[in-house]
């Protein structure tokens, strides 16, 4: 039976017991359950709605997996628990903006907060998170940094996906992409949790790693990472299927065109399944260079050989 707090996602309740986190992540928990408690009425409602249904954690995770692996077995330190809990924090400000940008109408099978609450709400509400995840950090200043380096480079992402849409792009293209979005996210983690640096190529890498398997596992139609996968595909975004398939000139076609036909998106759909045995390799290439990287700067990378086995783990059926 799993020792993990309830409210946290399944898919991530193997690996928190696995690695003995089970009472950190409650305390984690806990903390956002009070905090949300003391917020201002007129967003109490949204924050409820985003902070206390069910969660991965999985950013928390990492930051916890990766102190422990340079530091070893003992207490979470307050700073790096504090930093997991503002990671949580802006996480969920990302996927707030990414659900508005995106249109979607639900994420992990209920209601997005725009839906919900109206977008005026939602996007007041990701500032008032913004400035709550900086007063907690307080006098950090390493971690100050980090998030600010963080919520720059989720801008950039964002932008830069967008403006990549419905091209003929390829591999290299996505690995970009990928590396500034989901990549930056886990490389702050990285850093986070160990603040030497020595870990953030490996949190770039599982990083990647995570975003290609939420790409593949939209393409499965699996649940377990919450991306959107008709909305991407709809919008034309260089998902890792799509980079793949659109060698072909005529999927680049279907892919290329503004306004998509209900035959061009089955046909993507098709190409797209297609494609991922090749899709797969190129994930255990880069969860073969994560495992690589935690042999070669941590102290202990049993922890983060876990992760790098439970992410890898979520876009296969």
């Amino acid at each position: 039976m799993s020792t993990a707090p309830a409210g946290i996602d399944s898919t991530s309740a193997s690996v928190i017991d696995r690695l003995g986190f089970a009472p950190e992540m409650a305390e984690l928990r806990a903390r956002i359950a009070v905090w949300v408690a003391a917020c201002d009425p007129e967003m109490r409602a949204a924050l409820e709605w985003q902070f206390l249904g069910g969660s991965k954690y999985f950013r928390p995770l990492t930051i916890f997996a990766c102190h422990r692996a340079m530091h070893g077995p003992g207490p979470i330190p307050p700073p790096i628990m504090t930093s997991a809990l503002v990671i949580e924090l802006f996480h969920n400000v990302s996927l707030v903006i990414d659900d508005i940008v995106d249109r979607s109408p639900e994420r992990r099978g209920r209601a997005t907060m725009h839906e919900a609450f109206g977008e005026l709400p939602a996007l007041m509400t990701s500032g008032y998170i913004v400035a709550e995840g900086y007063l907690q950090l307080g006098d950090d200043l390493a971690a100050i940094a980090l998030f600010s380096e963080l919520l720059k480079r989720l801008g950039v992402a964002e932008c830069l996906q967008w403006r990549l849409r419905r091209r003929p792009l390829g591999y290299e293209d996505w690995w970009r992409i990928a590396g500034e979005d989901t990549g930056s996210m886990f490389e702050v983690c990285a850093c986070l949790g160990d603040r030497s640096g020595r870990l953030r190529h490996f949190g770039g890498l599982l990083g990647r790693l995570y975003h290609g398997c939420d790409d593949v596992g939209d393409v499965r139609g699996l649940p377990a990472l919450g991306g959107g996968g008709s909305e991407d595909l709809r919008d034309g975004i260089l998902t890792l299927p799509a980079a793949l398939a659109i060698r072909d000139p005529a999927v680049a076609e279907a892919f290329c065109r503004d306004v998509p036909t209900e035959d061009d998106l089955r046909s993507m759909a098709a190409a797209f399944t297609a494609v991922l045995p090749a899709a797969d390799a190129k994930l255990d290439e880069i969860a073969e260079q994560a495992r690589g990287e935690a042999r070669l700067f941590a102290h202990d990378p049993e922890p983060l050989i876990a992760l790098v086995g439970q992410t890898r783990g979520l876009g296969s059926r």
